[in-house]
């Protein structure tokens, strides 16, 4: 019996080595992409992928809906994962820990210095559209009340309650931030929820505010009104692919493809591409290729 549990152990062992030295061999004529854990990083997962292996000759692996952006930064620090999109405010604040700033080109210029010094990671040029925070209530409540700005709503707010993902109700850029500078307080402490519940839990009445995003594609779809940041609380929130540096060292056949998607997504079509997939229950790979046909990105 002890001999059994000795050579199990011994092949436990030895497969659990095996596995070690997968995770760390180099991967020849890949790219790995991931995404955080909402549509929108999908959506641009898929159009990342979609880029890379229409203008070359490498092999893409997706690994999308890694949760938030301190998942996806760890898998890029590992090498799990070799490029994925984040935010240059939530860079900033969340990963850099460092003051909120509402300069944009200041913002884009400090995220990429600190990313080169402290990770050696590459920021890539802006895509083109800014996903900042919205707070969302019902149209109906904003047309009855007169609210248009969080300043107008917040004498409200204490017999309101309040809808947030984990990460708006814990950031420094956040809830925290926004309930100082506007002086926010609720009937109750904030909902946690998941990001796709939001807007449901808001038109069934389960929440009164949630903390959305301003591309959500069922900002436009549903009778729902964005709260006007009247004191510019949030920073810049520009979409940028952040890069591990020797992947793309070695393929940068892989760089000039996401480098031409620089300034190619407007607002306005990451808002239609969110609702396609979001309202219109269309496949993210047919939303992303259509974007870049539409684009002249890809046949």
């Amino acid at each position: 019996m002890m001999s059994f549990i000795r050579a199990a152990a011994a092949s436990l062992a030895i497969l659990a080595a095996v596995a070690l030295v997968s995770c760390g061999l180099e991967r020849h004529d890949t790219i790995v992409i991931g995404s955080k854990n909402f549509t929108e990083q999908a959506v641009l997962g898929e159009i990342l992928a979609q880029q890379i292996e229409t203008h070359t000759h490498l092999h893409v692996i997706r690994r999308f809906y890694l949760s938030g952006s301190y998942i996806c930064q760890q898998a890029l620090l590992a090498g799990r994962i070799d490029v994925y999109v984040e935010y240059t405010g939530t860079a900033l604040t969340a990963i850099l820990k460092e003051r909120v700033s509402r300069d944009r080109a200041a913002v884009l210029a400090r995220v990429r210095e600190e990313y080169a010094h402290r990770f050696r990671l590459d920021v890539g040029a802006p895509l083109g559209f800014n996903n900042t925070f919205a707070l969302v209530i019902r149209g109906d409540d904003a047309r009855r009340l007169g609210v248009h700005t969080i300043s107008q709503a917040a004498p409200y707010a204490p017999s309101w309650r309040a809808g947030f993902g984990y990460e708006f109700s814990e950031r420094p850029d956040g809830f925290p931030g926004l309930a100082s500078a506007y002086g926010l307080k609720f009937a109750a402490p904030p909902r946690i929820m998941d990001l796709g519940l939001l807007y449901r839990a808001l038109l069934d009445k389960q929440v009164d505010l949630v903390a959305g995003n301003s591309t959500d594609g069922l900002l436009a779809a549903r009778d729902l009104a964005i709260l006007d940041d009247d004191k510019s609380y949030f920073p810049p929130y520009e979409a940028v692919p952040i890069l591990g540096r020797e992947p793309f060292t070695q393929h940068p056949e892989a760089r000039a493809a996401l480098d031409a998607l620089a300034g190619k997504i407007s607002d306005q079509a990451m808002q239609k591409m969110n609702y396609a997939v979001d309202g219109e229950h269309r496949d993210t790979t047919i939303v992303a290729h259509d974007f870049l046909r539409s684009a002249g990105l890809v046949p």
